[in-house]
């Protein structure tokens, strides 16, 4: 009893030096803190220690910091048998207290949270069912995003006790889990602007399909970013995957009639490149997430395996491989053009897998349901009629000399032979319809109609340069 008392009386006098030593914070657990310095000082192991610091170097603020002491006692030792009603007194300065007797199988791991909030790490502190643990959080009393952990882990070892005591100030790993929550919501576009081209706002639109997104008005954007140092960025917290659209404003004012479309997911960030005419998509994320994912949402929001009955072939010769065998443009504008061949081939393979929707509806020898269908194929039909006329437009603008018009006619003509093939394939899929039903429907009707004003439109055009 009396080695007791003496120690008690070391123990108040180790404390009031530490504290003296130490700045005060109020509504801090300064018995627990004085408690876990005495016991260092009186038996800590100088082997093994591990201690850092890292601070801000502009306002030498602490960011983190660690402690961690391994140690050897006396059982019943007067700083050990006081510490409970240490740790008991501050319980008020905590928002998280745990006190674990040995028996109990629960293991307990401290989570410290980076300094940069980019990862966190598990400090295993009760490893084993013989161990008793104290542990308190409490919040740190110069920087609210941080907390500070004060713990004691021991156990009983033939004649000593043996344990470990923790002291760690770290980010709070409720602000780095809600951080990573929203993370995982952000969708990002980092973008960059070839030195040649003046793009100097891009606007960005979103909608949930790609049939609403082209519907979307030129004013009903949701940003307009700006182009600083031929970089641009973009970032919007989404719930779900979405369509959006990239369109450039030039200097001028003036928006441009061309644009890019892309899938925005979630916690995923798109990098492109925009050059003059074309862009360098994110072939990674395309991959993953985008139009090669099978999980795309742009041109229908259901990837089918094409039914060989309504199988229309995409553009071959003069649009797949080569754009001409007879007459090939300068490197520049051939790169314009794979651009706006690669938007027409997505196009057809869009127009493709909605008329492989058909086949479940066909099965059943109905057209109940199937409206929305045909509404996608006239819309995807009216958009690849866009880019077929941008590509000839651009096909045409280009400069060569008088000796080789006529092999640009033949390469001009084999490209329109080519658009009319898909259109009269696309035809014959709607005589097939009919010939599997028996009818079609109105906006079938209207479908159909369309597309043969296409045939007509571009048998007219082929006419005018053979």
């Amino acid at each position: 009893m009396k080695r007791i008392l003496i120690m008690l009386l070391i123990a108040g006098s180790a404390i009031t030096t530490a504290c003296a030593q130490k700045k005060i914070y109020p509504n801090t657990p300064q018995n627990v803190i004085g408690n876990l310095n005495l016991i260092i000082n009186l038996y800590g192991n100088q082997q093994g220690q591990t201690y850092s610091v890292t601070k801000n170097p502009n306002t030498n603020l602490i960011e983190s910091s660690e402690r961690i002491v391994h140690f050897t006692a006396f059982p019943g030792d007067a700083a050990l048998v006081v510490l409970p009603q240490d740790f008991m007194k501050d319980e008020p300065f905590s928002y998280q207290f745990l006190h674990i007797m040995p028996g109990n199988n629960q293991k307990f791991s401290i989570p410290v949270v980076t300094s940069d909030m980019r990862m966190s790490r598990d400090l295993p502190i009760r490893t084993k069912n013989t161990q008793e643990m104290w542990y308190m959080a409490c919040k740190n009393p110069e920087n609210p995003q941080l907390r500070d952990v004060y713990a004691i882990v021991w156990e009983e070892k033939d004649v000593d006790i043996v344990g470990t005591i923790y002291m760690i100030t770290s980010l709070r790993p409720d602000i780095y889990e809600k951080e990573m929550e929203t993370s995982k919501k952000i969708f990002k576009i980092e973008g960059r602007v070839d030195a040649n081209i003046k793009d100097s706002l891009y606007n960005i639109y979103i909608a949930d399909s790609y049939a609403a997104l082209n519907a979307v008005g030129d004013d009903d954007y949701v940003a307009c970013v700006p182009v600083v140092n031929k970089r641009f960025e973009y970032q919007t917290e989404l719930d779900r995957p979405m369509v959006g659209r990239l369109r450039c404003i030039f200097p001028d004012g003036e928006l441009c009639s061309a644009w890019i479309d892309l899938d925005f997911v979630p916690g995923e960030t798109y990098h492109i490149t925009v050059h003059n005419g074309y862009y360098d998509d994110d072939k990674d994320y395309e991959r993953r997430v985008g139009r090669l994912s099978g999980r795309s949402l742009i041109y229908t929001d259901r990837v089918v395996e094409a039914d060989e009955t309504l199988q229309i072939d995409s553009l071959p010769a003069a649009v797949q491989s080569q754009l001409s065998p007879y007459w090939v443009p300068s490197p520049q504008v051939l790169a314009q053009l794979e651009a706006k061949k690669n938007a027409i081939n997505a196009n057809v393979e869009a127009i493709q897998a909605t008329y492989a929707a058909l086949k479940p509806f066909l099965d059943m020898k109905s057209l109940t349901g199937t409206d929305r269908y045909f509404l996608q194929i006239s819309m995807l039909n009216k958009e690849l009629d866009t880019k077929m006329k941008d590509f000839i437009k651009l096909f045409n603008s280009t400069d060569s000399h008088p000796s080789m018009q006529a092999d640009r006619l033949k390469a001009l003509s084999s490209m329109y032979k080519e658009f009319l093939n898909f259109y009269i394939e696309q035809n014959k899929g709607f005589m097939e319809i009919y010939k599997e039903v028996g009818v079609l429907t109105k906006e079938a009707r209207s479908t159909q109609k369309y597309i043969n004003k296409l045939i007509e439109k571009y048998m007219e055009e082929m006419t005018q340069i053979m």
